[in-house]
């Protein structure tokens, strides 16, 4: 059967091959369509080399330049908020989140009962300040006593100047007494020759005789008033040796009785005031004259004024009066710490305290967390911590930015001591029972310029720290392992 011109099999000229040509070279036929896809798969193929050049060489790069771990957290300081001093809760000024400042009140108790110890206290301060000026009031009437003696002293050295004038004075008597005597004698020797020669009456001769005994008597007198006067100087009443009457030792008025004790009584009252005692040989001169020396002109008045203050007593006195102020100073410091304060800036959490609570001194209330003391605890394979050194510089990625947020440190030290040897139950390995396992040590990585008002890392969240090994370290103690002793954070 012979084909028609208008069916498919015939092309423009009536042949099919011109026909199938026709339909392929169309524009929406078959093989434009699977041109354009070949193109398209082209594209996507090249966008994906790039792509792969773009993201995994630096990808690549950073993995040969760092070591990372996302075994990595936020960690931070902690202060946990006690009070200094038991009381009942009267108010709790903060709850849980509360962003707080160092200062702030957190919690107030009740500051009735240290009020009124720092009333007793006062009292007790007003009392001994009071003992205080008592006592230097009677060290400044014991200076007078000492004043008083003084002048007995110099009485006493008088009085035995005064016994020594009377001592001459009575030997002087003596002898004249004597001289009346040996004219007597002569008068009664030369009478009686005249009697014997009738020339002179037995009544003249009588009175004589009588004159006589009275000058005898009047030198035995004169004699034992000598004697009186040399065994009240503690002499003997005869000196020794053949000696004068008028025979005194030399200083006697400085060593005699009576000015010993004098100055026995003067040092007494020296030693109450705080002076120091003199040697117990030393002449009332020497006591004196060393008294003196206490100033450098001798003036006896700015020596008493000046031992006011320094008196054993006054001394007491003042300590009694240090300790009542110390107490007043501690009273007063209970009644301050009645108000608990903020130590750091932070945020509070873990508040377990309500008003009408009875605390006792060192109870945790709450704590405070801060929000700039924080760190990154990076726990690093041991086979990680050939190429780490204090110093190096480290980007760290929070799983709760993603990528999209790059927080930026420095290593800065190694705990020495991986978690099982810190742990509270550590392996046990010496016992046989061994099983080889990877230890980590944690690594602690300082952010650099972290601002907790933008993007906040919060205690325990996750991160991956990237240590930059092939860059110089940098910073305090940079390239070792091991803080310089003495560092301070």
């Amino acid at each position: 059967m012979s084909a028609s011109a208008g069916s498919p099999e015939s092309g423009s000229n009536g042949s099919p091959i011109a026909a199938a040509g026709g339909a392929a070279s169309g524009p929406g036929g078959p093989g434009a369509r699977r041109g354009w896809k070949r193109v398209v798969l082209g594209v996507v193929v090249l966008a994906a080399l790039v792509a792969a050049v773009v993201f995994a060489v630096p990808a690549v790069r950073a993995a040969m330049d760092t070591v990372s771990t996302d075994d990595a957290y936020v960690n931070g300081h902690v202060t946990f908020v006690a009070p200094r001093v038991p009381g009942q809760v009267l108010r709790v000024l903060v709850d849980d989140n509360a962003r707080v400042k160092a200062g702030d009140v957190l919690v107030e108790l009740d500051p009735e009962p240290y009020q009124v110890q720092v009333n007793i206290k006062q009292a007790a301060l007003a009392a001994a300040e009071a003992d205080k000026r008592a006592t230097e009031s009677e060290v400044r009437g014991q200076l007078a006593q000492l004043r008083s003696q003084r002048w007995k002293l110099q009485t006493a050295i008088e009085q035995v100047d005064n016994q020594i004038a009377l001592l001459n004075a009575r030997v002087a008597a003596l002898r004249s007494k004597d001289a009346t005597l040996a004219r007597a004698k002569s008068d009664l020797a030369r009478f009686k020759e005249t009697l014997a020669r009738g020339a002179e009456s037995k009544q003249v001769y009588d009175a004589a005789v009588e004159a006589v005994g009275v000058a005898e008597a009047q030198v035995k007198q004169a004699t034992q008033e000598v004697y009186e006067v040399r065994v009240g100087l503690g002499l003997p009443p005869l000196p020794p040796n053949g000696g004068a009457l008028t025979d005194v030792p030399a200083g006697l008025n400085q060593t005699f009785s009576t000015v010993r004790q004098a100055v026995a009584d003067m040092t007494h009252i020296a030693a109450q005031v705080g002076l120091p005692l003199s040697k117990s040989e030393a002449t009332p001169t020497q006591v004196i004259e060393e008294f003196r020396a206490r100033d450098a002109k001798g003036d006896v008045d700015r020596i008493f004024a000046a031992l006011v203050p320094e008196a054993p007593a006054v001394k007491q006195a003042e300590a009694k009066v240090l300790q009542a102020r110390r107490d007043l100073d501690q009273a007063e410091l209970n009644r301050r710490y009645c108000r608990v304060l903020a130590e750091i800036d932070g945020v509070v959490t873990r508040r377990n305290v309500n008003p009408g609570n009875n605390v006792q001194a060192g109870q945790q209330l709450m704590a405070v967390r801060s929000l700039t003391e924080i760190w990154i605890d990076a726990n690093f394979k041991e086979t990680q911590l050939a190429e780490l050194r204090i110093g190096q510089r480290v980007e760290v990625f929070a799983d709760a930015y993603g990528s999209r947020r790059v927080f930026r440190g420095r290593v800065t030290g190694f705990t020495y001591g991986t978690g099982s040897t810190l742990a509270l139950l550590p392996a046990q390995n010496a016992t046989g029972n061994f099983v080889k396992v990877v230890q980590r040590l944690p690594v602690r990585v300082e952010l650099e310029d972290y601002d907790p008002e933008g993007d906040t890392l919060y205690a325990g969240l996750s991160v991956t720290p990237h240590v930059y090994v092939k860059e110089a370290p940098t910073g305090p103690n940079a390239g070792k392992r091991l803080q310089a002793a003495g560092a301070r954070p």
